[in-house]
């Protein structure tokens, strides 16, 4: 059964935050708020956790496209192969931000992951995550929690959250209501920067 733990965005309790990622640490699954939709992820070093959550979601680890949350662009380099100036400059624009941008990966990707030759990078405008990912020191692997219903692609109350995933994770952040609009995804893996997908994140920033 997991834990229901409320973080309030405007000065996330670094004794909660600490216990969620005690939590991370020991190979467990958080539900916790972004600048869009909610959130399931694990601590990026812990194979057992990423298999479960591939198992969740009803995809091979290996062929996943989950997404690394960084706390910042400081450690892109663990996990981006070198990126060029204008690539930085467009990073460096839109984040912390609404986006998903498709970049190289390098060689030193952890290992379900290394035969991958692009990595989707995260890095949101929301206190409580990006305060756990700092306080976990690495990044947290993340995907979207969707919903079957076909109106609302996406549930926005975190109540109603803990009650349909307590029995799948470890601990459901309320970070308060989420948005129902997911990132835009833009691929800067390739010479021309290209939109996958277009979602909250403003396309008048490029």
């Amino acid at each position: 059964m997991a834990e229901f733990i409320k973080i309030y965005p405007d000065n996330p309790n670094p004794k909660e935050i600490k216990k969620v990622v005690n939590i991370l640490k020991s190979g467990g699954l958080v539900i916790y708020p972004t600048d869009t939709v909610y959130g399931l992820g694990c601590d990026i070093t812990n194979t057992k956790a990423l298999e479960r959550i591939a198992r969740i979601k009803g995809v091979k680890l290996e062929k996943s496209n989950f997404s690394f949350i960084c706390e910042d662009l400081s450690n892109l380099s663990d996990y981006v192969k070198q990126i060029d100036t204008s690539t930085f400059k467009i990073l460096k624009r839109a984040l912390p931000g609404a986006y998903t941008f498709i970049l190289p990966g390098s060689k030193k990707l952890p290992n379900p992951f290394k035969k991958r030759k692009t990595v989707g990078i995260r890095v949101p405008n929301n206190s409580i995550i990006l305060a756990l990912v700092k306080a976990l020191g690495n990044p947290i692997v993340s995907t979207s929690i969707r919903d079957e219903d076909e109106v609302l692609e996406y549930t926005t109350d975190p109540e109603l959250i803990f009650e349909k995933w307590e029995k799948l994770v470890d601990v459901v952040i309320d970070g308060g209501y989420g948005d129902n609009e997911a990132s835009t995804v833009i691929d800067l893996s390739q010479d021309i920067p290209e939109i996958i997908r277009e979602g909250k994140g403003s396309l008048e920033i490029f």
